[in-house]
């Protein structure tokens, strides 16, 4: 995730707090979400995807029309450092904990300069290991999205030696060259396995290496072509955060909207939504929904699949009942309005014992010892209630999207969107 140190982001020294009334948890809520699904009409055929008890067993195929929920992977030992320092045994207790909550799928985040050190060369024993977590997740039907050039994660660089900044980083012929080197090594690891998504470019690779839209477009373009040539069976995303759609940045949302299925990373955080209302009016509970929307408004395709690829409120003064009620009014509001996959930031809390942001130590749905929190539970129901159903997409068009995008006027457009007038406007 994003976690401000790298381009715009809105802390704020003062924040509109509320006092909330936690929503009913346990089997009411449970009951209430059982009684949502059951009227989801069944538009589609099951075709690719077979329902087994409660869970949901996916074939090669890849639908995207059928609700999946999932999460991004924080090991709860030694975090992603873990791949310098390979212990399994932690990671299949991590991942035990993860299918149990409802989970089908993880974002697993590779750090570039662990898997290449040096432009020629991909580390064998990282690529092992590689292939030993993805065996680990295939033997719990896990299914993953493999991330490649992870150059930023949770507030920390992570640069390989032979890095170029900025634009060289989408230009440059050598780290091209590097670039492709390290995509055909790891589709070689991925072939054979039966429970690969796809790529993913990085971790919001726009916070670390950022150029004019026409450049990140063209080099996106050029890699997805790759990717589908090595991968042809995956489904492979550009995992950005926030800003190309808020701002004019790397990528443009137009291209970026065209993809098979476009990603989006949602945080009322870092969006801003704490200027317009407090953690429980509709800037922060319905801004999945409403982002999703200005993507298909970009798009120009009403029935476009939306990936949730990153989601959690990184709230700090939330407690576990606070944000387990946010995360129930947010994917509700995001299944009303027709998102597909859902994946959430993280499944574990961090090491204490790690420097990092302090918001980051308790985003997860299990804690550091893999105890189930509030939103561990409430992700389950939710997860239950939907995992497979199909998805329902909206009907009404959206407005055109904004001409000339900056923050403000991107806001604008998704609180009218919203009907919000709240505070801030």
């Amino acid at each position: 995730m994003f976690d401000g140190i790298f381009g715009s982001a809105y802390s704020r020294s003062v924040m509109n707090r509320r006092n909330f009334i936690s929503s009913v948890m346990g089997a009411a809520v449970a009951q209430s979400l059982a009684a949502r699904a059951s009227v989801v009409p069944n538009q589609l055929n099951l075709g690719a995807m077979e329902i087994a008890g409660s869970r949901t067993v996916q074939s090669r195929t890849l639908v995207l029309d059928r609700h999946r929920f999932g999460v991004n992977y924080t090991p709860s030992k030694n975090w992603w450092f873990c791949w310098n320092e390979w212990d399994p045994d932690p990671i299949k207790r991590d991942l035990d904990a993860i299918a149990a909550l409802g989970a089908d799928h993880l974002r697993i985040l590779l750090i570039w300069p662990y898997f290449q050190p040096n432009p020629k060369w991909v580390s064998p024993l990282h690529l092992e290991r590689l292939d030993q977590l993805l065996t680990i997740m295939g033997e719990r039907n896990l299914d993953a999205l493999v991330t490649v050039f992870t150059g930023q994660l949770s507030g920390w660089f992570f640069l390989p030696p032979f890095n170029k900044a900025g634009s060289a980083f989408y230009a440059d012929d050598a780290i091209w060259k590097a670039q492709e080197i390290l995509i055909r090594q790891l589709a070689v690891a991925m072939k054979g396995k039966n429970n690969i998504i796809g790529f993913d470019f990085g971790n919001e690779i726009n916070t670390c290496w950022s150029t004019e839209p026409s450049v990140g477009d063209a080099w996106m373009t050029k890699m997805f072509s790759l990717m589908e040539t090595v991968y042809s069976e995956g489904v492979h995303v550009n995992g950005v955060d926030e800003l190309p759609w808020f701002e004019s940045t790397t990528f443009s949302p137009q291209a970026l909207a065209a993809r098979r299925m476009p990603v989006m990373h949602c945080y009322p955080y870092w969006s801003g939504s704490l200027k317009f209302g407090g953690p429980m009016d509709p800037p922060s509970t319905k801004l999945m929904a409403a982002m999703a929307t200005l993507i298909r408004s970009y798009a120009g395709d009403l029935r476009k699949p939306v990936w949730a690829e990153e989601f959690n409120t990184c709230i700090e003064s939330l407690n576990e009942r606070q944000q387990a009620e946010w995360l129930e009014k947010a994917v509700l509001a995001a299944i009303d309005s027709g998102v597909s996959w859902f994946t959430y930031w993280d499944s574990h809390d961090v090491d204490r014992k790690f420097e990092f942001n302090s918001l980051e130590y308790s985003l997860g749905l299990l804690t550091n010892d893999g105890k189930v929190k509030e939103q561990g539970r409430v992700f389950k129901q939710l997860a239950d209630a939907y995992r497979g159903k199909p998805v329902v997409f909206p009907t009404q068009p959206p407005p055109p999207p904004p001409v000339h995008r900056d923050h403000d006027v991107t806001w604008r457009w998704m609180l009218d969107w919203m009907e919000w007038k709240g505070t801030g406007i």
